[in-house]
């Protein structure tokens, strides 16, 4: 290996050998140390890289032999943590490397049971992000195939689904990287085995249709089951999303319906430690893809098991994706990932279901009382979605919108009156309801939305002479800008103002 060899220390010069430099000298000199700290840096980086993808080629060379279980764990361990490194990984995303992996990890072939340990390591090798397979040239189809087999396999054996973890995070990155194995996992019955290991996973009992054997919500989940069921969501949703908004046969729509009902267990379901958000937030981007004549379920559960009820309907889901909703918008963090899934999901079950519609009018549009405020600056739910739909994101926009248009019935007054005309010109103006003509009788959802009730409370039957329509509050009265003006001046004022306006018109 070379060897650098770095110049000595500057030494210091002595009085009588002082001189002044001139700035050409400063210059080059300094153009010297920075070209020479950059070689240094180019010439350890290569270094490095080259003897971290030389380990990483003879760790793989080395674990195809015959070796005893606690070398080949410290082998695979080893292995595990370089793939962490991009800068290892070109040894690692070769086809015999990535079969080597997948045999170890008891993918290709069936391995004996005692090897457990050993099949963990393997498949958190080949589950880490740098190695996300988008550059491997190896044959997808056979790596999912063995993949699926193993997974269902471990789904339906009697012993511990030790090592399953890594396996599903694998089969998550394959699936979602790759669209034709998605379409592959499809016509397997994916949707189908992976809603059956769901229910293994959290033991679900059924009594009869959708409904769950009371009691079977009490206990929190583990975390190393929180963590398989998330990924198996996930998995789900690469699978399914395809499918929104699509007309599904009897068989799909039984599935999805059972689907649903499984979901709506996983939105009330506690986890331990910080897994109960994400849990909700894969349920709800599966429930947002679902055909919408599916999601009847969330709400086909016996009332007398519910917290929160309306007109003799279990309002539980609809609570719990509220509540979801609400931490999400406090948060404000990744709005059009984490909000835009759960703002869809409300507004197309408020549009198909009454009582949705009505329980989330009353949690996020009461009858307004204080009319001094603009409708931004409350601090309620209702302001919150306010603020967004002036978002820079035209899609969290366009989401909050509609949800509160959808609560108001598709009525351009009740809109104008909860939100303000300013706020709401965005929504009206890309429907064309400016003209505030048309209401809630023109849209293909009409039949859904019951015939309006006087909601007015007290004092804004009051104040709603005095409220400024655009935006949304009762404004302080305004001296008169011509008070104590003669005729004349008023006059020239006026002048003034036409100029203005052909300027403008120019």
């Amino acid at each position: 290996m070379c060897s650098l060899e770095f110049p000595e220390p500057l030494a210091f010069y002595s009085v009588s050998t002082y001189r002044y430099v001139t700035v050409e000298e400063k210059v080059n000199t300094s153009v010297n140390v920075h070209v020479f700290d950059l070689c240094r840096s180019e010439f350890l980086d290569f270094t490095i890289t080259s003897f971290l993808q030389d380990l990483a080629a003879a760790l793989l060379c080395f674990v195809r032999g015959q070796l005893q279980p606690a070398v080949l764990r410290a082998c695979l361990h080893t292995l595990r943590i370089l793939s962490r490194d991009r800068r290892a990984l070109g040894p690692m995303i070769t086809d015999s490397a990535l079969f080597t992996l997948t045999h170890l990890g008891g993918i290709d072939l069936l391995q004996p049971c005692q090897q457990q340990d050993k099949r963990q390591n393997e498949a958190h090798c080949l589950a880490t992000p740098g190695l996300t397979l988008s550059s491997v040239s190896v044959s997808m189809g056979r790596l999912l195939q063995g993949l699926w087999e193993s997974l269902k396999q471990g789904m339906w054996s009697r012993a511990p689904p030790t090592g399953q973890f890594y396996k599903l995070r694998l089969l998550f990155l394959l699936t979602a990287l790759r669209p034709e194995l998605r379409l592959q996992l499809q016509q397997e019955r994916g949707v189908l085995i992976l809603t059956q290991a769901l229910e293994r996973c959290l033991a679900l009992s059924w009594v009869e249709g959708h409904q769950l054997i009371t009691g079977s919500t009490a206990t929190p989940v583990s975390k190393e089951v929180s963590q398989d069921v998330i990924e198996i969501l996930k998995t789900i949703f690469n699978i399914a999303h395809r499918f929104y908004r699509q007309e599904p046969d009897e068989e799909e729509a039984a599935l999805y319906r059972h689907l649903a009902a499984v979901l709506r267990h996983c939105l009330l379901l506690p986890c331990d430690g910080a897994d109960t958000e994400e849990l909700q937030g894969h349920s709800v981007n599966i429930l947002s893809a679902l055909p919408l004549t599916c999601l009847d379920v969330l709400l086909a559960v016996p009332v007398e098991q519910a917290s929160h009820k309306y007109e003799g309907v279990n309002m539980d889901c609809v609570h719990a994706l509220l509540l979801f909703m609400d931490r999400r918008l406090d948060r404000g963090l990744k709005l059009k990932e984490k909000l835009t899934p759960v703002l869809s999901l409300l507004t197309e079950s408020c549009r198909v279901h009454r009582e949705t519609r009505c329980y989330l009018r009353q949690k996020i549009l009461p009858p307004l009382r204080d009319v001094a405020v603009r409708p931004e600056q409350d601090s309620s739910l209702r302001g919150q979605l306010v603020r967004l739909m002036t978002h820079v994101d035209t899609d969290v926009k366009d989401c909050a919108a509609e949800l509160l248009f959808v609560l108001c019935k598709e009525n351009v007054s009740r809109f104008v009156k909860y939100t303000g005309y300013g706020n709401a010109a965005g929504l009206l103006a890309a429907r064309g309801l400016l003209n505030g003509r048309r209401n809630s009788g023109d849209s293909q959802f009409a039949s859904h939305y019951s015939s309006d009730s006087d909601s007015d409370t007290e004092e804004y039957r009051e104040a709603k002479s005095k409220i400024n329509l655009v935006t949304g509050r009762v404004e302080a009265e305004q001296p008169d800008p011509m008070e104590g003006l003669t005729e004349e001046e008023k006059e020239e004022e006026a002048h003034r103002l036409i100029c203005m306006i052909n300027r403008l018109s120019r």
